[in-house]
């Protein structure tokens, strides 16, 4: 299994820049077509990347000296929050014309294309986000979440056009992260997680049964990276993905339901 490491501000750059690319070529018409989203249209989605480029850039122009808060906190507190973040980007959305937004949009990732430019040495080390300090990686971890489940909520919106590309650096950060998270949230070695080529990962649901130390895993779950990826953050239940036969699962135990999804 392929183990090079993603650099997360190359990743997050160059699916930004890939994500702006695939939104100027949209046509007026399109931006107001429903998303698959509930409640929001194609407009009020670019509206959200927008915001969260935003969010990036202040999160990096505010180091601080505190320690970092573990990913799976960050992400606990990015949940209980996720109503307002709503109710701010419909409105917005709603007051922003496309061509003003586009153009938002497109400063937001040449600003942070430019600051990203910088050696990694002197970027900050931890920053304060709207949702208490992190650490830039998993600053930038959540960044890469964000802009590829959003880039596949995109394509998925609008099935008639060639679909955002989801690059492979994102798609690896994006892997890990969730795999790490779904390992902490359910820790245990009752079955293995894959996701290859990007991440395999151990935890427990449920009765633990027997654990894997060595050999083959009594039970074992593999995926692609964008299966995975919808499973984590809700866009398909393990029923759905496992009648696809999108997932496959060996052993009695080889079932995520009950862990998903992880956002």
């Amino acid at each position: 299994m392929a183990r090079a490491r993603s650099n997360p501000g190359e990743a997050l750059v160059e699916q930004s820049q890939t994500l702006l690319q695939w939104l100027e070529e949209l046509p007026v018409d399109e931006w107001v077509q429903p998303s698959v989203l509930p409640g929001w249209d194609v407009r009020t989605l670019a509206g959200h990347l927008w915001q969260a480029h935003t969010d990036l850039l202040r999160a990096l122009s505010q180091p601080t000296r505190k320690r970092g808060l573990p990913l799976a906190e960050l992400i606990r507190r990015c949940r209980s929050d996720a109503g307002t973040t709503a109710a701010t980007t419909r409105s917005f959305a709603a007051d922003t014309e496309p061509s003003a937004l586009l153009a938002r949009l497109a400063e937001a990732v040449t600003s942070l294309t430019t600051v990203l430019q910088a050696p990694p040495e002197e970027l900050p080390k931890v920053v304060d986000t709207a949702n208490g300090p992190a650490s830039i990686a998993d600053h930038f971890a959540l960044g890469v979440i964000e802009l590829v489940v959003h880039s596949d909520d995109l394509s998925r919106s609008l099935p008639g056009r060639e679909p955002v590309q989801l690059r492979r650096q994102a798609l690896a950060i994006n892997s890990r992260t969730l795999a790490a998270l779904l390992a902490a949230q359910h820790p245990g070695r009752s079955i293995e997680v894959r996701v290859p080529p990007f991440a395999a990962v151990q935890c427990g649901i449920g009765d633990p049964g027997p654990t894997h130390t060595r050999g083959t895993p009594p039970n074992v779950v593999e995926t692609d990276a964008v299966t995975f990826l919808r499973l984590a953050t809700g866009r398909i239940t393990w029923p759905a993905a496992t009648a696809q036969g999108a997932v496959h699962a060996s052993g009695l135990r080889a079932d995520l339901s009950a862990a998903l999804p992880l956002l």
